[in-house]
């Protein structure tokens, strides 16, 4: 989404504050607990690929559920945390860079939903994406964020936004909460996940 586009973030987001304690609506936190899930699925379908009982099926789940959560966090990075962002602080060229590591990812999460398991490049595709979030990670966490702490943003609220607007997505495209089939195993979660 181009920066300069409409979007459904308000203008409360550049609301400014004094302090920044971490809490639970903190912005930059929901934020590095969406990057450690994604990191953690990418390292469970290495695992996946050396395990040679790993059937296709559980694969192609794992990689739709990661797909969707980056999705998810690419768009609400898009609309409410970049925008935010270029309000607050003066590294235009950073969140520049965000953004199109964004368009590459999601380049390949749409070549990814056209494919199966066992489909040449398959596992090649996902494992370079796997390689691509995680460096957009590392910038992220290393050089914005601590940016971000630096300003005065108000991150708790915009962690509350961040976290109706994930809501949304999730109801949006069929995904299932955070943990919401944790304790069911006859939820389906894999259908629930798909975002093709």
């Amino acid at each position: 989404m181009p920066r300069n586009a409409p979007s459904k973030s308000s203008s409360k987001t550049t609301s400014r504050r004094p302090s920044h304690k971490a809490s639970e609506d903190d912005a930059l936190r929901i934020l590095a607990e969406d990057h450690k899930k994604v990191t953690d699925l990418f390292d469970e379908f290495e695992r996946m690929k050396e395990n040679e009982e790993t059937d296709d099926e559980a694969k192609q789940v794992l990689v739709e559920t990661a797909c969707a959560e980056l999705t998810i966090h690419a768009q609400v990075e898009e609309e409410i945390f970049y925008p935010a962002a270029r309000d607050a602080i003066e590294d235009m060229d950073l969140l520049d860079e965000a953004e199109v590591e964004h368009a590459s990812a999601r380049q390949l999460i749409t070549e990814l939903a056209a494919m199966q398991p066992g489909d040449d490049l398959y596992d090649a595709k996902f494992t370079v994406l796997g390689e691509y979030v995680k460096h957009h990670i590392q910038e992220e966490e290393k050089e914005l964020f601590p940016k971000i702490k630096k300003s005065e943003l108000d991150l708790e609220e915009l962690g509350r936004e961040i976290s109706e607007r994930k809501l949304e997505l999730r109801d949006e495209f069929g995904v299932s909460g955070e943990d919401e089939d944790d304790d069911d195993p006859d939820s389906g979660a894999g259908a629930k996940r798909r975002v093709h």
